[in-house]
This record gives C-alpha cells, sequence and structure tokens, in this order.
C-alpha cells in the first residue's frame, strides 16, 4: 500500500475532478429562487408519471445504496495500510471519493421527493436501516480483496446508472436521464482509479494479487445493498425483488456480471502475468475459465416474473 500511494497520488487528479468544478446536484434540479421553480416541478412529476414501476423501484435501489455511504467510507478507512493520519495519501483518497460519490444519493434523493411518485419515510427507513445494519462484503481488512471488490462495483454502478438513463430517456424523462448519465461517468472514472491500483498491485506482488482475484470470485461479488429491507422485513428481503427487477428492466443482469469479469481479466492482463507461485497458477486457471461457466449458468436463468409491491412506492 505504501508502494502504490505514490502512484495514486500522481494520478489522484486523473481520476477525481475539482471540487469548484464538477457538477453539483444544484446545476441540474429546479431552483428554489427562481419564479420558474413551481412549474419545473410540475414539468418534473409529469415526466416522473411515465416512469414504469419497476424503473422507479430500481432508482429507489439505487439511491438507498448511493445514500448507504456512511458505511462505505468507514469500511474503506479500515483497510490493512490506510494510515489513520488525516494528511496521509489513502486517507485523503478515501475522503475526496466519498465526497464525489456523496453528491450522487443527494441528487437523487431530491429528485425522488420531488416526483411525487415515492412515499419517502418508507424509503427513509430503508436507507437507516442499510447504514444501521452494515454490510460484510467477504473482503475483511485486505486492500488487495477491497480494491478487486471496488474495481468490480464501480463497473457495476456505471452499468446500472447508465442503463436506467437509458430507460428513463424512452419512458419520456429526459431530466432523470441526464442525472443517471453523469452519476455513471463518475462511476466510470472511479472503476479506473480501483483497476489502476490494483495493476500496480500485479506490478510488485503478482502472487497474492491473484490469490485474492481467485478468492473473491469464488466468493461472488455482492453487491453493497445486500442487506437491503423495507419496514417489519428482515435483513436482505428486499433486495431479492429490487434485483429481480433490475433484471427484467435489463439493468443490471447476470450477464453483465460475466462482462465485468471479462473486462478486469482483460485490463489486468491476467493470462500474461508472469513470476506466478503455483498456488498462484492454479488461481489464474480458475480465473480464466470462469466466464464461460458464469455464461452458461447465466443463459440458463430464467427473467424472474413475480410481481413485488414495494412499500417505497406510492400507489
Amino acid at each position: 500500500m505504501k508502494h502504490i500511494e505514490k502512484y495514486m497520488l500522481e494520478k489522484m487528479h486523473d481520476f477525481l475532478k475539482p471540487i469548484d468544478t464538477i457538477w453539483q446536484p444544484a446545476d441540474l434540479l429546479p431552483d428554489s429562487s427562481r419564479d420558474t421553480f413551481f412549474n419545473e416541478i410540475k414539468e418534473l412529476q409529469e415526466s416522473a408519471q411515465g416512469l414504469s414501476y419497476d424503473l422507479i423501484a430500481v432508482l429507489i435501489g439505487d439511491t438507498i445504496t448511493e445514500e448507504a455511504l456512511p458505511t462505505y467510507e468507514s469500511w474503506l478507512t479500515m483497510v490493512d495500510g490506510v494510515s489513520k493520519d488525516e494528511e496521509g495519501g489513502w486517507m485523503k483518497w478515501t475522503r475526496y471519493w466519498t465526497a464525489e460519490e456523496n453528491r450522487h444519493g443527494d441528487l437523487l434523493n431530491k429528485y425522488l421527493y420531488l416526483s411525487g411518485r415515492v412515499n419517502m419515510r418508507m424509503m427513509e427507513v430503508s436507507t437507516q436501516y442499510l447504514i444501521a445494519d452494515g454490510f460484510d462484503i467477504g473482503t475483511g481488512t485486505d486492500p488487495y480483496r477491497n480494491f478487486i471488490y471496488t474495481s468490480f462495483q464501480e463497473l457495476a454502478t456505471n452499468v446500472s446508472h447508465r442503463r436506467v438513463a437509458s430507460q428513463a430517456k424512452k419512458q419520456g424523462d429526459t431530466l432523470l436521464s441526464k442525472m443517471c448519465g453523469v452519476i455513471a461517468a463518475d462511476e466510470a472514472r472511479h472503476a479506473k482509479a480501483y483497476k489502476y491500483f490494483i495493476e500496480k498491485i500485479f506490478e510488485v506482488d503478482a502472487s497474492e494479487a491473484m490469490l485474492a482475484f481467485e478468492d473473491m470470485m469464488r466468493k461472488k461479488i455482492v453487491m453493497p445493498a445486500h442487506f437491503l429491507r423495507e419496514v417489519g422485513l428482515k435483513i436482505g428481503q428486499t433486495f431479492g425483488h429490487f434485483t429481480d427487477a433490475a433484471q427484467r428492466l435489463g439493468i443490471y443482469t447476470a450477464v453483465d456480471y460475466v462482462d465485468i469479469l471479462k473486462e478486469l481479466i482483460e485490463d489486468w492482463h491476467i493470462e500474461s502475468v508472469t513470476d506466478l507461485s503455483a498456488e498462484a497458477e492454479k488461481a489464474r486457471d480458475y480465473i480464466m475459465k470462469l466466464p464461460e461457466r458464469l455464461l452458461r449458468v447465466a443463459e440458463r436463468m430464467k427473467n424472474p416474473m413475480l410481481e413485488y409491491k414495494f412499500t417505497w412506492i406510492n400507489g
């Protein structure tokens, strides 16, 4: 972690944008100081009325996931090699990354509040539960496993927000489409950062990096909202319904999971990594064969048709 810290600090401003000039939620939302505010809200609500039930459900689930940032920041500060010195490089990265991510939940939350489609109290209860319940993503405090996880996760959120943007545009909500588009662009930059960190780790500790990659893929990458629940439900009971809605719409599917794995294998040049231990060579073999195996499973999966009524959605 000390070795790659200097590379991270050199590249940090390629992966994160200046705070004074990056977009803020206020740039995309109706301005309450203008005379046109109520007309803009009316237009926003009219567009939101045309969004399908499943799309609203996915958007709420994505928003709650983004709003659980206190959990993610505290988790990253516990990773081995992150000095608790506020001026330390990794702590600086964590703070700045969190600050960029924080805008996503702010923007989507305000949009949903103004849309009139959402029971905000029920959604807010789910958000509080998700933060209070925490999460277990199988990485422990190991930086290799954590950065493999975040590489995968940032790519997954990019796909999800990009697809919601596309669906929103098709369903007549150009404002929501623009919102999700700018969020997706942030996630793509963040994915490049975490992929770069792992790339640097492979240069100096290839065997351990390979073993960590294998371990994370054997466990499967779980989404950060996998403990998602609603009022009166147990931990994780709502998550399956959220992912079913995403699968039905093609927002995020089992095939997307495989495609992300393929992208990481290619970007980290897994096939051509040298100087591996015998155990790491076996790990590489497992990783290289995994996409084909997972694709066969994905192709056999049926599209979930079960309808579920979320407490979050009005009507």
